[in-house]
């Protein structure tokens, strides 16, 4: 009788070893593959997070709300309610610029590009650029920001502070001429503005030298304005000079500054 029980005894607690231990490679899985979850979550994080910070180039940059929802949600802040600004008396009417196409040049300190506003298509945007151009608002401002990514290649121009903030007291809209299938050909000419708000164009805009995808964000698209029609090749260089050191490898400042000594429309 106590052989018996000792057999069955150690019967047992090899059962019960065996027990824990597969228990133990169960939960050894679980980990494992709740890490992978994990790591994937935070690499498809950090690649939407780059992809919202990198739409900001199109805004005046990104507030501190901005980069925080960005960073807590992924997403941008609630969208601004698409009203009218009410500084519409600063804004040139569409209506002087309706049904025409103005030619000019700008120039900047690397080189000149020719350039094409089309009033048909966007007579708010064309009326207003053509407006400060024609009162020289546009000499000595910057470019402030260039964008190098594969499929993702703009240079941002018009601020007079250098880091790219907007005027507050000089906003509108609506949005015009926004491309249906949110792709901006190079040469492309379109209106900055801020984040989900129709009403938040200002003074800068972005020059496309190669082909570009912006999704569109709650408001709509990016006003397409004009084009270049010579001397993109001056933008490219501009974008494969690099940027300054220490910041987004693929959106920031041109390494070199580039300022804009002249813009015309006639």
């Amino acid at each position: 009788m106590a052989a018996s029980s000792r057999s069955a005894r150690e019967t047992k607690r090899r059962i019960q070893q065996m027990e824990a231990k597969r228990e133990l490679r169960r939960e050894q899985e679980k980990r494992r593959k709740r890490d992978n979850i994990l790591a994937a979550g935070a690499g498809t994080a950090v690649l939407i997070l780059a992809v919202v910070l990198q739409l900001t180039v199109f805004s005046s940059n990104p507030t501190e709300e901005e980069y925080a929802a960005a960073q807590a949600g992924l997403t941008s802040p609630s969208a601004t309610p698409s009203a009218a600004p009410t500084n519409a008396e600063n804004i040139p009417k569409p209506e002087t610029a309706a049904g025409k196409v103005f030619t000019g040049e700008l120039v900047l300190n690397r080189g000149t590009l020719g350039v094409e506003f089309d009033g048909t298509k966007a007579p708010q945007a064309a009326a207003v650029f053509k407006s400060m151009a024609d009162e020289n608002y546009f000499a000595r401002t910057s470019c402030h920001r260039v964008t190098t990514a594969e499929n993702f290649g703009v240079l941002q121009c018009g601020s007079t502070t250098g880091d790219g903030q907007a005027d507050p007291d000089f906003k509108w809209g609506p949005l015009e001429n926004t491309p249906a299938d949110n792709k901006y050909p190079a040469g492309t000419i379109a209106v900055a503005r801020g984040g989900d708000d129709a009403y938040s164009n200002g003074r800068q805009f972005f020059i496309v030298y190669k082909d570009t995808e912006i999704p569109a964000d709650s408001a709509g698209g990016y006003t397409v304005v004009g084009k270049v029609t010579s001397g993109l090749d001056v933008v490219s260089n501009i974008a494969a000079a690099g940027l300054k050191a220490g910041g987004n490898p693929t959106d920031g400042s041109p390494v070199e500054p580039v300022t804009i000594d002249s813009f015309s429309l006639k």
